[in-house]
C-alpha cells in the first residue's frame, strides 16, 4: 500500500511545486490536487457533507487550475506520481485537455493519472453546458475520446456530448495506458460505471467508516463485469490510524491519502515531516 499527499490548493498557502517537492523527498509516492472551474454564487446543489447549499471550506472558491498546478509540480520533481482528486473533465473541451494530459505525461516520463468526478455542483456543470442528469453519460464520452485521441494515429468520436472527426493529436502520452480513477461515492451504481470505464476508485471523505464493506461490494462488481485483476483503490484518510491502515491494506486498498493543512509553507513541511515519521517512510 503507498502513501500519498493531497493539497487543496488555494491562492494561498504552501505552492503546489513546493508540496510535491517535499512530499517527493520525504518518501512519498502521489500528489493530488482537486479542481473546481468556478462556484456559483447562487446554487441549488447540496454540497455531500454540509446536506446544503453552504460549503466546508472557502478553498472550493479559491482552487488552482489542476493541469498548471501539476506542471509547476512535474518540474521540480523526478519520481512521484501526478493525479488529480477530483478533476471535472466534463467542464473543458475533451481535445484540448486530452493534449493538456498527455503533454503533461509526456514531459514528465509518463507519471500521470486521471482521477475524475461526475461533480456533485452541478449548477457548476450547467454553466458549462453539461446537465445535471447527463453527467455520468458526458463523463463516460469525453474518456472513450481522450483515450481514442491518446491512443490512436487517427482518432475520431461521435457521442452525444462530444464529436469529431478523423484526427492527428500529439504528443501521445509516455504511458499505453493513462490510468482513470473516479471519486463517487461507494455505491453499486458507482462500482458498476467504474467497473465499465475506469481502472480505479478514489473513496470520499466521509465513508471510510465503511470503507471494509464498500471494497467488498466493489470486488464483487468487478468480477461480475468480467474485469481481470483488482481496482486500484485511492482512500483518502485523516490522522494515521495504524490498525486502519492494516486493514485497509489486507482489504486491498492501493493507496492512501493524507490531507495538507492550509498553512504557510514551513507549517506544511514541519506536518510532513511527522507525518512521514509516523507512517515509517523513507524516500
Amino acid at each position: 500500500m503507498r502513501f500519498g499527499i493531497v493539497l487543496f490548493t488555494s491562492d494561498r498557502g504552501i505552492a503546489p511545486a513546493a508540496a510535491a517537492k517535499a512530499a517527493e523527498e520525504r518518501g512519498f509516492a502521489s500528489f493530488f490536487v482537486p479542481e473546481h472551474t468556478h462556484i456559483p454564487v447562487k446554487r441549488e446543489a447540496a454540497h455531500p457533507l454540509t446536506g446544503d447549499a453552504s460549503l466546508p471550506d472557502d478553498r472550493y472558491m479559491r482552487t488552482l487550475d489542476p493541469w498548471v498546478a501539476l506542471s509547476m509540480a512535474a518540474a521540480v520533481t523526478e519520481r512521484i506520481e501526478l493525479s488529480t482528486a477530483v478533476a471535472l473533465p466534463t467542464e473543458h473541451d475533451p481535445i484540448t485537455l486530452a493534449k493538456t494530459i498527455a503533454s503533461l505525461d509526456h514531459l514528465s516520463g509518463g507519471r500521470v493519472s486521471l482521477g475524475a468526478g461526475f461533480g456533485w455542483n452541478t449548477d457548476e456543470l450547467a454553466d458549462h453546458g453539461i446537465p445535471g442528469k447527463r453527467r455520468r453519460t458526458a463523463l463516460r464520452e469525453y474518456l472513450e475520446a481522450m483515450r481514442a485521441l491518446w491512443t490512436q494515429d487517427e482518432a475520431s468520436y461521435d457521442g452525444e456530448f462530444v464529436k469529431f472527426g478523423p484526427s492527428w493529436a500529439f504528443p501521445k502520452p509516455t504511458q499505453s495506458h493513462v490510468p482513470v480513477l473516479i471519486g463517487t461515492a461507494g455505491t453499486e451504481q458507482g462500482f458498476r460505471w467504474i467497473a465499465k470505464s475506469a481502472d480505479g476508485w478514489i473513496t470520499t471523505p466521509y465513508e471510510t467508516h465503511l470503507l471494509l464493506e464498500r471494497m467488498q461490494l466493489l470486488r464483487k462488481v468487478w468480477q461480475e463485469e468480467g474485469r481481470d485483476g483488482v481496482p486500484r483503490v485511492v482512500a483518502l484518510a485523516g490522522k494515521p490510524d495504524p490498525q486502519a491502515l492494516a486493514d485497509w491494506a489486507a482489504a486491498g486498498v492501493t493507496d492512501v491519502l493524507f490531507g495538507l493543512p492550509d498553512k504557510p509553507e514551513p507549517d506544511v513541511l514541519a506536518y510532513l515531516d511527522r507525518l512521514s515519521a509516523k507512517l515509517d517512510i523513507r524516500s
